[in-house]
């Protein structure tokens, strides 16, 4: 029998080589495991099981050596945040609003890993539009973490974390405006990438805030997410924002080391709201750079305690941009259907806008932002990377900041910066407290994704992590 836990997309994929196993048997086992565990995790909008069965037993019928140099992912499960449209298939935000809506096409990351060869396993669950750090918005219910269902499992990417982390599917597709891949990964144990601002095209995914969204994914290893950005990144002629130079391969220098690469370490990051259990996993993980060679150096980035007021005016003016199109004229159901957070970010983001408040919050914000990104060019000019705790705090009970949205919006604290400044981040398994993982985010320079799968690569052989999956 085939246990998925550990299961990466490389095994898989030199499994069908080897004929250690069909296509049609992984896909039906995924689908068998999500069917069996998922109800009491809920990472799951829709399930494409009938299509994903077809699709598996007609590649099976005609394998051919030569079909595995051409596409590079054949066979793959996958699973998408259902930001993502997709043809013929569901797609609903995790909103009321678009509970019934069936996109006419595929978006362009979609496509491309489409014709990879991956089979789409269904549409994940997450916070309504994208907004929140808990996974308790969505409207067709929370999702639980694996590790302990009391617990959340961060958001908004949450059930593109739980999937991957209980054995539902290798690749999960996320998005990430101020952390919503890295928190869920940090609180689930496994790798989630925020690319650069501009590596990975947006089309065909919902907006959340525009200057903000990143798509990125979710994997067990990080040579599993650098062979994914390699599909993913690129040009695409939907999205004018995208960055024309990419490198060779994410995974060529994978081996290389750390020796004598310069790791800073921000001091803003381990402030006084940083949990004590978060502080003792990560000065474990500097110990562990050390013994790689890295050097470690201590920088300041002094703006980071203006970035959630920063984060939170930029990304509402933006949401209540965005949705202001979901009138139910056109499509979907109309504005009564919106959820409580929604709501709560338009009316934010309508009066930063507004006539008389413009100049007082949205431009000064504009220019903080610049200060922001300022801090981090400065820091990478004495350092190659940094690294940081993801969060402030471990996982916290499921209901215990929803109804208290300014104690949410601080555990994003340390990850929106990033956003804000439009550079990578790479978060890996750094260790566990009182059974909860927690994370580490490997921060680098625009468009330095090869360092970071560098860097957390060296970083995961070392300690194994990963290796360590929830007991379902």
């Amino acid at each position: 029998m085939i246990s998925t836990t550990n299961l990466t997309i490389e095994s898989i994929l030199e499994g069908y080589k080897d004929k250690e196993f069909s296509i049609t048997e992984i896909v039906s086992t995924y689908l068998d495991r999500i069917e069996k565990l998922d109800p009491q995790l809920n990472s799951f909008i829709t399930i494409t099981k009938e299509d994903a069965l077809t699709k598996a037993k007609a590649l099976d019928n005609n394998l051919t050596t030569e079909q595995f140099n051409n596409f590079p992912l054949l066979g793959l499960p996958i699973a998408f945040k259902d930001m993502y449209l997709t043809k013929r298939i569901r797609t609903t935000a995790a909103s009321k609003v678009l509970e019934n809506y069936v996109p006419a096409y595929d978006g362009t990351v979609v496509k491309k890993l489409k014709n990879a060869g991956a089979i789409i396993l269904g549409k994940l669950n997450h916070d309504a539009w994208a907004h929140g750090g808990s996974g308790e918005n969505s409207q067709f219910g929370p999702t639980k973490n694996p590790w302990n269902t009391e617990y959340v499992p961060g958001g908004s990417s949450s059930g593109s974390a739980v999937a991957v982390a209980s054995g539902f599917t290798p690749l999960a597709m996320g998005t990430d405006t101020g952390g919503s891949i890295r928190q869920p990964a940090s609180f689930t144990n496994t790798v989630g990438l925020k690319p650069t601002y501009g590596r990975v095209s947006r089309s065909g995914v919902i907006a959340m805030a525009s200057s903000l969204d990143t798509i990125g994914h979710l994997t067990r290893t990080v040579k599993d997410s650098a062979r994914v950005l390699e599909i993913t990144a690129g040009q695409d002629n939907l999205d004018a924002t995208l960055h024309k130079e990419l490198p060779e391969s994410y995974t060529k220098n994978l081996e290389k080391g750390i020796k004598g690469v310069k790791i800073g370490i921000p001091k803003e990051f381990i402030g006084t709201g940083t949990q004590p259990e978060v502080k003792e996993v990560f000065e474990k993980a500097v110990k562990e750079f050390e013994s790689l060679g890295a050097e470690i150096v201590d920088v300041s980035l002094p703006h980071t305690e203006y970035g959630i007021a920063v984060y939170y005016i930029l990304q509402t003016a933006e949401v209540s941009s965005n949705l202001a199109r979901y009138d139910g004229v056109r499509y979907g159901e109309n504005r009564t259907f919106f959820g409580d957070e929604a709501k709560r970010r338009i009316m934010l983001g309508t009066y930063v806008l507004s006539a008389g408040y413009y100049d007082a919050y949205y431009k000064k914000a504009m220019q903080v932002r610049t200060l922001v990104k300022k801090d981090y060019d400065e820091a990478f000019q004495k350092v190659d990377a940094l690294i940081a705790p993801v969060s402030p705090t471990l996982p916290w009970k499921l209901g215990e900041k929803v109804n208290d949205p300014l104690a949410m919006y601080l555990q994003d604290a340390l990850t929106v910066t990033i956003n804000i400044a439009g550079i990578p981040g790479l978060s890996v398994p750094a260790g566990f407290s009182g059974g909860l993982p927690v994370g580490i985010q490997i921060l680098g320079p625009h468009f330095s994704e090869e360092k970071l799968f560098q860097i957390g690569h060296s970083f995961e052989q070392q300690t194994n992590y990963w290796k360590e999956t929830p007991k379902l």
